[in-house]
């Protein structure tokens, strides 16, 4: 599962390619100053847009901690979507990349071998999320998780929800059917990069 994942753009480069979208970004915290990140890792802090009062043209960025405690305390950072509508706090989370892990080829090697995934011909993408208040955390994100699309299948048996940039004002509109917009994107979309 995702537990690592990598933003190198900056808040105007986000605000331009959802106004490219007609979705408006506000910062109703004041602009957050995104330092470029290589790895994002599980409580660490993240952007995240959700929608202001449910209209689709206007959304709000904010920095939230990635994965709330469960019941066990161990952080919930992956969600299962199946079977499941999301009919509240739906948000999306920014990345230009995410990594996955596999047992090294090389049998010497220790770590086992990390696999950087991009998206074709886009410089950011959105996979879908939904956050929650806690008391333990304050609000807090997590991302929802599918059977793995034909790119991520050689590396994972499970992948999070990556959404097509004509689904992100969807996504963000709770009329519209979460479970519509949950679908592993076509082969070929995604770049796979061996980095350690």
């Amino acid at each position: 599962m995702c537990n690592d994942y990598r933003l190198m753009v900056d808040v105007a480069s986000i605000v331009d390619d959802f106004a490219d979208l007609k979705i408006e970004i506000r910062f109703g915290e004041g602009a957050p100053n995104l330092e470029p990140r290589e790895d994002i890792k599980i409580t660490d802090v993240g952007p995240m847009v959700r929608t202001i009062g449910g209209t689709r043209n206007e959304a709000e960025l904010v920095q939230r901690r990635w994965s709330w405690p469960g019941p066990n305390k161990r952080p919930v950072y992956n969600f299962r979507s199946e079977g499941r509508e999301f009919n509240a706090n739906r948000c999306l989370i920014i990345a230009d990349g995410f990594y996955e892990f596999t047992d090294p080829k090389d049998p010497k090697k220790k770590r086992k071998d990390k696999w950087l995934f991009t998206k074709n011909d886009e410089p950011i993408f959105c996979i879908a999320g939904i956050w929650r208040e806690t008391p333990e955390v304050g609000q807090a994100f997590t991302m929802l998780t599918m059977e793995p699309g034909p790119d991520i299948a050689p590396y994972h048996d499970r992948q999070i929800v990556i959404l097509e940039r004509n689904a992100w004002a969807d996504w963000l509109d709770l009329t519209v059917s979460a479970k519509s917009l949950i679908k592993p994107l076509p082969a070929g979309t995604l770049a796979v990069d061996q980095v350690g």
